[in-house]
């Protein structure tokens, strides 16, 4: 069973300053160039907590943060509320809206079937995530959660709490408009405790801080004689969004071999099992977008030229899969790539992230990267959908690294949630 409850965020006060000049993207996708930039528009900025420039970032980010609450630059909410969260931006020349909602939801393992996991993760974050939750006790950044909504029960509520004049509103530097309005009322909160009880939810974005979380949370109840389920610390701060938001936008995770090439003899092998049209770069995106519902990629070797690969027929690479994949997951591209390709056909071993494979959003910077020499070779793909998320998660599959990328990120700054021993969360 699902269960999401209202919570006191704490939130920048307006002697903090400009919204703009506080709030950051997400700290894993804080560049050192970026963590500059955003120390010298505040002293107050958000990367103070998420991502400190001292040596001991733990440490540092624990007394930032105290002085930014002595300083009431920071203060969390007398009144608990969900706090409506949408975002408008532009891809593509296409305009997008997406709604969304930040709320406390209930930690439960991943075998309770509730609360379901969509991909691999690594060890790296988890610690580090895992010395910061401890250090702060605070939950800095909210996890990303689909839900399905098929009767739109949520999504009416969360028009009908974005009537007014939003609570925050800030546009960034990436051009996405951030609006938060606040929901406070018990009955409407309880019309959306009740579409999400009998559902299960996916995790989009945030498997690290997901799992860190629970980690933290069975900390905390062992050193707390007495805990009850109202302890802050049994919840996530998440920003959660219906699986069929017309806004819900994936982009794909190109890859880029770092190490291994294309040679004739893999185009060879590949030709048994993929009809192959030779291209020029420019002809990449549209040769996607035509073959969008078919399993396809565009493998770039450099020179203006690609080989548009669509495979002809799923039951001739089964061979290449586990017994026990499910359909649904033998047709995800990314597996496709990973099994037949990468493994099957070029042998190319145990892909280590940034020694032996790279990843991107953007097809050109992909490209750009194998023209300037540091990849050999890029594939190209289209974006996985988020039913085929959904989907894969529910059989219980985790789809391998990197194949989601959801647009745009949740800024971070706009809320933060206590879960130190001591804050409760009662139901509303």
């Amino acid at each position: 069973m699902v269960e999401i409850r209202p919570f006191r965020a704490i939130r920048y006060t307006a002697s903090a300053g400009q919204l703009r000049d506080l709030v950051t993207q997400p700290y894993d996708k804080i560049t050192p160039e970026m963590q500059k930039k955003y120390y010298h528009k505040s002293p107050y900025n958000y990367t103070k907590l998420i991502l400190p420039v001292d040596e001991d970032r733990y440490d540092a980010a624990r007394r930032n943060l105290a002085g930014f609450m002595d300083k009431k630059v920071l203060e969390k909410d007398a009144v608990p509320g969900i706090y409506v969260y949408f975002q408008d931006f532009e891809l593509h020349g296409r305009k997008y809206h997406r709604k969304g909602f930040i709320c406390a939801l209930r930690l439960q393992p991943y075998e309770d079937k509730a609360v379901l996991p969509h991909e691999k993760t690594h060890k790296g974050p988890k610690i580090d995530r895992l010395n910061m939750t401890r250090t702060t006790r605070k939950d800095l950044e909210p996890g990303f959660v689909l839900y399905p909504d098929p009767r739109r029960d949520i999504s009416k509520v969360l028009d009908e709490a974005a009537r007014g004049k939003p609570l925050l509103e800030v546009l960034d530097e990436d051009g996405v408009t951030s609006r938060v309005w606040k929901l406070e009322d018990p009955r409407m909160i309880g019309k959306m405790q009740d579409a999400l009880g009998n559902q299960q939810v996916v995790i989009a974005d945030g498997h690290h801080r997901y799992e860190t979380a629970i980690t933290f949370r069975d900390e905390m109840r062992a050193a707390s004689p007495g805990w009850t389920d109202m302890e802050a610390f049994n919840f996530r701060m998440t920003y959660m969004v219906d699986v069929n938001d017309p806004g819900l936008v994936v982009l794909p995770g190109h890859r880029l071999l770092l190490k291994q090439g294309l040679s004739d003899a893999h185009v060879s092998q590949l030709g048994k099992y993929f009809t192959i049209t030779p291209m020029g770069g420019d002809a990449a995106a549209g040769f996607l977008q035509n073959n969008r519902d078919v399993i396809c990629f565009v493998a770039y070797s450099g020179k203006g030229k690609c080989l548009g690969l669509v495979l002809r027929d799923i039951d001739a690479v089964a061979g290449f899969f586990k017994p026990e994949y499910s359909t649904e997951y033998r047709r995800l591209d990314v597996v496709v790539l990973r099994d037949v390709v990468f493994d099957g056909i070029m042998k190319a071993g145990e892909l280590k992230i940034d020694e032996d494979i790279g990843y991107s959003r953007w097809a050109q910077d992909a490209m750009e990267k194998v023209d300037a020499g540091k990849a050999r070779v890029a594939f190209l793909l289209n974006a996985t959908r988020p039913a085929q998320v959904l989907a894969v998660a529910k059989n219980g599959e985790r789809m391998p690294e990197k194949s989601t990328d959801f647009y745009p990120k949740m800024l971070s700054g706009l809320t933060m949630m206590d879960i130190a021993p001591g804050e409760k969360l009662a139901k509303p």
